[in-house]
């Protein structure tokens, strides 16, 4: 597998379909860069430069093809020194859409889990969904689960051989809805607090005074109310 560091630019590679040999290509907005960064950055804040690395939009391609399939993730990261170097997928994956439909954020997600060989493990969905005046957040994981300890690599793959195939499951759905019938506006927010796993997220069993993360209510309310914000305004 490879992985190349962008240079800066102003539009995302989203997807590139090798077979096809179809580019997309995403010109982030700011309501696009809020609805993952909203999401991201609470969690960076959480955690330290010791423990996390910060991948960011690194273009990563299919393990074992590269000149196959490649994509860029909204936001990804995952844990020192696990994923450190040259050649290291994300645990962590965000990804957001405004534009986008929930389909093709789907197979997004389905993109991650199966180039990285189920190397990620979360993938989180953000759309923004101008009709319905919410927005959704969906959680995605592998479907193995591990009571007695972290899947490692090897596990994994001895797993798959014996199964044959890893589906993705959405461990959470979350809807947050605007209400502009009350003074102030205010933001709904059905299904309780997004909760991301410690050791999907650092490969490892909790530590001392360490924990999952928990973006409560009230910080999705916070969330939403930025996200808004950004919402262009017609004249």
């Amino acid at each position: 597998m490879t992985r190349q560091k962008k240079r800066y630019r102003k539009f995302r590679l989203r997807r590139y379909n090798a077979n096809s040999q179809i580019l997309i290509i995403t010109i982030p907005t700011d309501l696009h860069e809020a609805l993952h960064l909203g999401l991201y950055g609470p969690y960076l804040r959480s955690t330290t430069e010791e423990k996390w690395k910060h991948i960011g939009t690194t273009t990563f391609r299919q393990q074992g093809h590269p000149g196959g399939d490649g994509g860029e993730g909204d936001s990804t990261g995952g844990p020192r020194p696990e994923r450190i170097g040259a050649g290291n997928w994300p645990t962590l994956v965000i990804e957001s859409g405004h534009s986008e439909t929930l389909p093709e954020l789907h197979k997004d997600m389905q993109y991650w889990f199966q180039a990285s060989n189920h190397e990620v493990k979360i993938v989180i969905l953000a759309k923004f969904d101008d009709q319905q005046h919410h927005i959704l957040l969906e959680k995605w994981e592998e479907e193995i689960s591990s009571p007695q300890g972290v899947i490692t690599r090897s596990r994994a793959a001895a797993i798959l051989q014996q199964n044959g195939v890893l589906n993705p499951v959405e461990r959470q759905s979350i809807t947050i809805t605007r209400d502009e019938t009350t003074n102030p506006v205010s933001y709904n927010v059905t299904r309780g607090a997004l909760v991301l796993g410690f050791r999907l997220l650092f490969l490892r069993d909790l530590g001392s005074q360490e924990g999952d993360f928990v973006l409560s209510i009230q910080n999705l309310q916070l969330y939403a109310e930025n996200v808004w914000a950004e919402l262009p305004r017609s004249d």
